[in-house]
């Protein structure tokens, strides 16, 4: 399974907005800035997130989005929705009816084994991200990027949020 790109800017955006401060807001451009993405496609991928309710937007000088909720309340999952979907990753064409050792008339009734287990894979996948808030991001991130990038980000951010 391959994800859209619009997936892993949309993550790394949450995860940027889960710090900003009550009350304030990053631009697209800024946001576009840090992570070095051209600024029109990301606009797509947070406008996605707005449509879903996931972040809030705002107008003017200082606007920009923020998260719509508690860092606490949104998954990795929601956020792979909203810009994936929610149908399946496996989609099962049913080509074992194509066999010719099968006699005529015969059908089968039910999932195969096969679509089965994709769908049973899909669901489990889908389970792990729903377990993984971007509070708890937040939380690995500070253990794993080092003081002073860490700091000196969040610096940057708040420099540009408004």
């Amino acid at each position: 399974m391959i994800l859209k790109s619009q997936v892993e800017w949309a993550l790394h955006c949450c995860a940027i907005l889960s710090g900003l401060p009550e009350g304030r807001y990053l631009s697209t451009k800024a946001l576009a800035e840090l992570h070095g993405l051209p600024k029109e496609y990301l606009s797509k991928a947070l406008q996605t997130l707005s449509q879903a309710g996931l972040v809030r937007t705002t107008l003017g000088p200082t606007g920009g989005y923020r998260l719509a909720k508690a860092a606490s309340e949104i998954t990795f999952l929601d956020v792979v929705e909203a810009v994936e979907g929610n149908g399946r990753t496996f989609v099962c064409q049913n080509i074992r009816a194509n066999n010719p050792c099968r006699p005529e008339g015969y059908c089968e009734s039910g999932p195969c084994a096969i679509a089965r287990i994709m769908w049973e894979a899909d669901e489990a996948w889908r389970n792990a991200l729903r377990r993984v808030t971007f509070a708890e991001l937040g939380k690995i991130l500070e253990k794993d990027i080092a003081p002073e990038i860490w700091s000196g980000t969040f610096e940057w951010v708040l420099k540009r949020s408004g």
